[in-house]
């Protein structure tokens, strides 16, 4: 079998992986002890002791989140220079993507759940929810409970899947492999093409296969949550084979 099949079957597996795990963190999230979830959506100005509040876990989880998504990228696209690098990274955990991520992991509602009956003197619940930092700052404290609670290795691989989609966003505002690969092809006289091999999930989450195709040969495989990711995924594999 040639290694551009091998390699499309592998990407396919690996997808089916990360829809499975999609969930995975707020699974984890929702098995917490009580305490440690209720730590993790309390502010400061609801608890007699800042200590008590989400900082100090927000603090951990976003050292937590870098190292997880760092990790990812780096073994993802090992043809990238540090400056991209740190493009996609410093965008994928941006607070504006960990509110987002908050919200999708149904954070808000956990944030009621536990919220005072009486907040005089204190925040109230409505313009916490509307704070992308406050949001932002719940993301990270819950992924800091969920390292004290299960480890490094569970909390990463959860942390990661349930950010795909900020980082296939940022690989499409922020790299383009696409362009790099056309530019070294270009030197010898030859053009990449793109063909979607495989589509599945529902509508609001769907999730595509493409192949990089240099003449008939498949040169370079790659999946995401849109066609213009899955295509930068592709034209990476592309430009990592061509560099060996």
């Amino acid at each position: 079998m040639a290694r551009g099949i091998r390699s499309l079957g592998r990407f396919r597996r690996r997808g089916e992986r990360d829809r499975e795990s999609e969930r995975a963190l707020a699974e984890l999230i929702a098995g917490l002890p009580e305490e440690l979830r209720r730590q993790a959506v309390t502010h400061s100005s609801w608890t007699g002791h800042r200590a008590d509040s989400y900082g100090r876990l927000a603090f951990l989880g976003d050292g937590v989140l870098g190292l997880a998504v760092g990790e990812h990228l780096f073994r993802r696209f090992p043809r990238a220079d540090i400056g991209r690098l740190t493009k996609v990274h410093g965008q994928a955990v941006s607070g504006r993507a960990c509110a987002e991520v908050a919200r999708d992991l149904g954070l808000p509602a956990m944030l009621r759940e536990f919220a005072p009956e009486t907040q005089e003197g204190g925040i109230d619940t409505d313009s916490l929810l509307a704070s992308e930092r406050a949001m932002a700052s719940v993301c990270e404290a819950v992924i800091g409970a969920c390292y004290l609670q299960y480890g490094y290795l569970a909390t990463a691989e959860a942390t990661v899947a349930a950010f795909s989609a900020q980082v296939d966003l940022a690989l499409e505002t922020m790299l383009d492999f696409k362009s790099a690969l056309q530019e070294r092809l270009a030197r010898e006289g030859a053009r990449v093409t793109y063909a979607v091999t495989g589509e599945a999930g529902p509508a609001h989450d769907r999730r595509f296969e493409v192949a990089a195709r240099l003449d008939s040969e498949v040169i370079g495989t790659g999946e995401g949550r849109s066609k213009k990711a899955a295509e930068q995924a592709a034209a990476a594999e592309a430009l990592e084979r061509l560099k060996r």
